[in-house]
């Protein structure tokens, strides 16, 4: 009996509270707090998640308005400034259709040269270049329309330029029309 008695008291010292280990563990301190269920814990998070992901949406939708409106700002302010540039060759076109209707020709001839100049002006301050035709042809650049054989031309100059072409910066933004050497 007294082997009982010993068995019996070391189990009271290693446990104060007398219970199995089966029995302790589920006794533990976050037993004190509510346990939620896992599902609970799954919806909430997708909650917050999906919370998350709508603002985010939201703050998406707000820059890409912001970003068009932007947008539209600059195109109006550059249609602005090429109006403003382009209004004094209007006015000179006005002047020199008046001229014209009262038969001065030397006037209509030099308010048309005027109306030229201040449109070339203008284009060349909005970073508009002539294509140079000086030289070889140039698929990239140049627009073949005839090719005629001439003396003392090089086979695939450039001999006459029937239109003009125009580079808007790196871009090309008419061809030159040209009649090239065979």
């Amino acid at each position: 009996m007294t082997g009982e008695h010993l068995d019996a008291t070391v189990d009271e010292e290693s446990d104060p509270t007398g219970l199995t280990p089966e029995e302790t563990e589920g006794s533990d301190e976050t037993s004190l707090t509510p346990r939620l269920d896992p599902i609970d814990q799954v919806a909430a998070e997708r909650d917050e998640y999906l919370a998350d992901l709508q603002r985010l949406a939201a703050e998406f939708e707000n820059y890409r308005k912001r970003a068009a409106r932007d947008q539209e700002r600059l195109v109006a302010h550059a249609h602005e400034r090429l109006v403003r540039e382009l209004l004094p060759v209007l006015d000179d076109l006005e002047r020199a259709l008046e001229a014209a209707e009262r038969h001065e020709e030397a006037a209509l001839v030099e308010g048309v040269k005027l109306v030229e100049q201040s449109l070339r002006k203008a284009l060349v301050k909005e970073g508009l270049v002539e294509i140079e035709t000086d030289g070889p042809f140039d698929p990239h650049v140049h627009e073949a329309l005839l090719s005629q054989s001439q003396e003392g031309a090089e086979s695939g100059s450039v001999l006459e330029v029937v239109q003009r072409g125009y580079r808007l910066g790196d871009k090309v933004v008419r061809p030159a029309r040209v009649i090239v050497a065979e």
